[in-house]
């Protein structure tokens, strides 16, 4: 059996290459005195920069530092990169967390001490009360929660983010869903397990910009929706009950007002839409079940070191 360690960080890496090196000494710093054992995995997700080389580096730099890297072909996205870090992560506690800073390491230091107080616990999620955002944004984010807690099964806690620690059993659950279209905040809810939601501050990045725009945020928020509920699927019904109904209604004022070609236009027109939109839900869910068909993996990765590895 492996020997574990006390925490394993999973640590996604995109064009980062400003921010591994502060991150790993925060790290050092927050964990002195508090978790002396711990592994880091950092995962290169393709980076176009100097994030793969700067990432050796820190690893030359900290002999017997526990540092396991992960360089992908490409760029496979955050979510393959994560689960790539809970297939490498062997800690007791298992810690997602970004590179950038914002999500400090101190603040995994009180997620391990409320683990350990707690027994009960299984996992600690952060969360930002406050989020520094635009109007619109916050709006989307509020819309996209009502929406989905409506036609979900499962619950998801509003801003709550990826990053959080968990208990070895619960890493183990994610670790064995290999689902093609990932969404982890859906996958953290659907494996349950006792959850404890904390506030914490969000600091500015250390170096670079984000790379989440409104569009992938979009179509990220379209991914968990589609990811755990069906009610797409159903939705057309509903639309077609209510169509007609309304054409029910429109067919009788046309008819009194003499103007039957002119109801009869609108009718067909509005059925139309319904059942383009029926075709459209169906193939979105079709295309994701031929996603999952192709059984291609969720990532390939070029190198993997682990910290027992020598490097040149």
């Amino acid at each position: 059996m492996t020997n574990r360690v006390k925490l394993s960080l999973i640590v996604p890496c995109y064009n980062e290459q400003d921010n591994v090196e502060k991150f790993y000494e925060a790290c050092v710093e927050a964990f002195r005195g508090s978790v002396p054992d711990f592994e880091v995995v950092f995962i290169n997700d393709g980076s176009a920069d100097e994030t793969w080389q700067r990432l050796l580096a820190v690893r030359r730099a900290n002999p017997g530092a526990k540092i396991k890297l992960v360089n992908f072909s490409r760029n496979f996205g955050k979510e393959a990169a994560m689960y790539s870090g809970f297939q490498h992560a062997t800690g007791e506690y298992v810690t997602v967390i970004d590179a950038d800073l914002q999500q400090q390491p101190r603040t995994v230091v009180e997620m391990v001490e409320f683990l350990d107080a707690n027994p009960d616990c299984d996992c600690v999620a952060a969360y930002q009360q406050t989020r520094h955002e635009g109007g619109v944004m916050t709006a989307c984010k509020k819309v996209f929660y009502r929406l989905i807690n409506s036609v979900s099964d499962i619950r998801f806690y509003p801003n709550a983010s990826d990053f959080r620690t968990m208990r070895r059993p619960m890493a183990d659950a994610v670790a064995r869903l290999t689902e093609h279209h990932r969404f982890a905040k859906g996958i953290f809810s659907w494996v349950g397990f006792n959850t404890h939601y904390m506030p914490y501050v969000a600091d500015a990045r250390n170096a670079g910009t984000t790379s989440w725009s409104f569009i992938k945020l979009l179509k990220y928020a379209l991914e968990g929706i589609m990811s755990y509920t069906t009610f797409p699927l159903k939705l057309p019904l509903y639309l077609c009950a209510m169509l007609c109904a309304a054409a029910v209604i429109c067919l009788v004022v046309a008819l009194a007002a003499s103007s039957a070609t002119w109801g009869w236009a609108c009718f067909a027109l509005a059925l139309s839409a319904v059942q383009m939109l029926a075709l459209s839900m169906i193939g979105l869910y079709l295309a994701h079940v031929y996603m999952e068909e192709k059984k291609r993996p969720i990532c390939i990765e070029r190198d993997y070191i682990t910290y027992e590895e020598a490097l040149d």
